[in-house]
């Protein structure tokens, strides 16, 4: 009897089922082609010890030997020549594709630290999905003891169709976990932030007048204090020559008087 991964199994017995009643002819579903890993080395790639590590992994990872990628032209900056050894890829096709994308869900990605779902943004307008793995070590068949460097790669999910929003269906039925779309939910958040600005800004411009209308008060009192002063200091002034007169009345009768 010949084996069949599981994915596979599901794919032809249940996936296609719920996705036919999309399309015209069960012909059209889409369907996954292939998978393709990438892991650069970046500076060391001088390094033959660390290339062959790296391949190594891969090979382990993806239970298919991995491939050597070498650089095609000379890059000066990066101290890069041609054929230079520049990391490793893997292109996985038929039953180890279904293999590693069942391993990849069930036991990769609940290893992936602080993982909260796979973003749709990696899809590239053409019913193809790439997404990243910042370390190797979220891969099981990698142990921790004997890695010499924590080093990521990249993952890209091939279909046969050209619409992201079909090949987005195709990978929630293969169990992919991908975020829910929060634009929603985004657009709501951003308008009561924006109407939470607003009251702010009323707010401060409300205290910023009753604070001018203070001061426009204190200045019309202390105006008020001043003219008060003035009349007395005026009053003051126009009584002192009265009082001398009288004085100066007095001393002339008690003269007369006298005399």
């Amino acid at each position: 009897m010949e084996y069949t991964p599981n994915l596979r199994k599901k794919y032809t017995d249940q996936i296609v089922g719920n996705l036919k009643g999309n399309y015209k002819s069960v012909m059209q579903v889409p369907k996954l082609v292939k998978i393709c890993l990438n892991q650069g080395v970046g500076s060391g790639s001088s390094d033959k010890k660390m290339i062959e590590a790296a391949q190594q992994e891969m090979t382990m990872i993806t239970g298919q030997k991995a491939l050597i990628t070498k650089a095609t032209k000379d890059i000066s900056n990066f101290k890069l020549r041609k054929g230079m050894s520049v990391g490793v890829m893997v292109t996985l096709r038929g039953n180890r594709m279904y293999e590693f994308l069942e391993r990849f869900i069930t036991s990769t990605l609940p290893r992936v630290r602080d993982f909260q779902g796979l973003e749709t943004k990696g899809f590239d307008g053409r019913g193809n999905f790439t997404m990243g793995i910042k370390e190797q070590i979220a891969f099981p068949e990698i142990s921790i003891d004997k890695i010499n460097k924590i080093t990521g790669m990249d993952i890209t999910f091939v279909t046969d169709t050209n619409s992201d929003d079909d090949a987005l269906a195709l990978f929630r039925e293969f169990g992919l976990p991908f975020k829910k779309d929060n634009s929603k939910k985004e657009e709501r958040k951003a308008q009561l932030e924006k109407k939470a600005l607003e009251e702010r800004r009323e707010l401060e411009e409300a205290a910023k007048q009753e604070i001018s209308s203070e001061e426009v008060v204190e200045n019309n009192e202390e105006s008020e204090d001043v003219i008060e002063e003035d009349s007395m200091n005026d009053q003051s002034t126009s009584t002192e020559p009265e009082i001398e007169d009288n004085n100066q009345d007095l001393s002339e009768e008690t003269d007369k008087s006298e005399s």
